[in-house]
């Protein structure tokens, strides 16, 4: 047999994509299945932002752009970022086919082979092995939930070397939607201030989507030093519900950029043509619908979180963004499932709940911290509320 590159062995597979798969399979087996796995949100892309992508396709605008996208759309997403305290200009603007290809290339970019990514735990699944595509190393650091799973400035002064090039800050969190305030994000100001190597790495992705009358605070904006380190990422599959339409786009200083935007060249080459013209009418036309959406999801966020912290065995707080809960599980660890095998970890009681009440979620140790599990609750609201009462039942038969 040909022999694949021994790098591989370097990387794990994607823990979602898993479980999506495994929802799939058993859904076409004709099982009655919940997947709460998915971070892709239940509306549809908005009326106006189809027409504009129907339109572009009626125009016949379906050649190559510019590999850092067209000009309209970067001038677009530099007044919208300014409207965010961040002053790039539209020629320090990225877009790719999603934000997972602008997040490599900034590691490529401001880190060389062997450096250290500092990457706060819980983490998105694809964050370490980013890192690794990148040829450095991971270093992670446990956020506290007594805390609210945010990064302490001592934390992250503790895991600091002279290898390290960056620190990746993902706010609204995935999976815990923690939100950095501006008095957390000064803190760690404090400690980056004394460290200039460092490069810091945003993930916005879940701008839009925050609860309670907060918002996002982006770092750059708050001091101009770190402004100068600063790579600001974000995309509107999550908040503009684009997620087929694959549209990341990335601002920071000219030299990061420019780096960026020559990887990106080789990576992806320019974005779909079609999906710009979309994001650009996005982005300048009605937004009303958001803050419609954002309602819903805070209506099934209370409704879920309660449910949860009904349940026999399981914790969780109430998030500030996003559209995850991430619940601890230790309550059911020891506790026998309905077959006699004892619950000995967050992934025994995930394949529990999917064997006794077809409930597809994520364990926590996908994302760096046990025992808990992420749900998603941005699936309809009526069939939340009939999975939580399978749960429920679920947790009821742990004895």
């Amino acid at each position: 047999m040909t022999h694949i590159a021994t790098r591989m062995s370097r990387f794990a597979p994607s823990g979602t994509m898993g479980m999506i798969s495994l929802a799939n399979r058993l859904k076409a087996e004709g099982k009655e299945i919940f997947s709460l796995v998915g971070g892709e949100p239940s509306f549809n892309t908005a009326e106006d932002v189809k027409a504009a992508g129907i339109k572009a396709i009626e125009e016949d605008f379906l050649r190559y752009t510019p590999g850092e996208g067209i000009p309209e759309l970067r001038k677009a997403i530099a007044a919208k970022f300014k409207e965010s305290g961040l002053d790039y200009k539209p020629s320090d603007i990225m877009i790719a086919p999603g934000t997972k290809p602008l997040l490599v290339a900034a590691m490529m970019a401001l880190a060389d082979l062997g450096d250290e990514v500092i990457i706060p735990v819980p983490y998105w699944v694809s964050y370490p092995e980013m890192a690794r595509i990148a040829g450095c190393e991971p270093v992670f650091v446990d956020c506290d939930p007594k805390t609210g799973f945010r990064l302490s400035p001592e934390a992250l002064e503790a895991v600091i070397t002279p290898r390290t090039k960056v620190l990746l800050l993902n706010s609204p969190n995935n999976p815990t939607g923690a939100i950095y305030s501006e008095d957390d994000l000064r803190a760690l100001i404090t400690v980056l201030k004394k460290h200039p190597q460092i490069w810091v790495l945003t993930d916005e992705i879940y701008e839009h989507i925050v609860y309670d009358g907060r918002r996002l605070v982006s770092i750059a904006a708050l001091d101009p030093e770190i402004a100068e380190r600063t790579v600001t990422c974000n995309g509107l599959s999550k908040g503009y519900a684009m997620a087929g339409w694959r549209m990341g786009f990335a601002g920071g200083p000219s030299n990061a950029m420019k780096a960026i935007g020559d990887l990106i060249g080789h990576l992806t080459g320019a974005s779909n043509s079609i999906s710009q013209r979309a994001a650009l009418e996005a982005l300048t036309g009605d937004q009303s619908y958001i803050a419609e959406q954002v309602a819903s999801y805070c209506e099934r966020r209370d409704m879920v979180a309660a449910a949860i912290n009904q349940m026999p065995g399981l914790s969780c707080p109430v998030p500030e963004g996003a559209f995850y809960l991430y619940v601890d599980c230790s309550g059911t660890i020891g506790k026998k499932l309905p077959n006699g095998a004892v619950i000995q970890s967050d992934t025994d009681f995930i394949m529990g709940a999917i064997e006794h009440a077809g409930v597809v979620m994520v364990p926590g140790s996908t994302f760096g911290m046990g025992p808990y599990f992420r749900m998603s609750f941005s699936m309809d609201k009526a069939l939340l509320e009939r999975a939580m009462e399978k749960l429920r039942r679920y947790c009821n038969m742990l004895s």
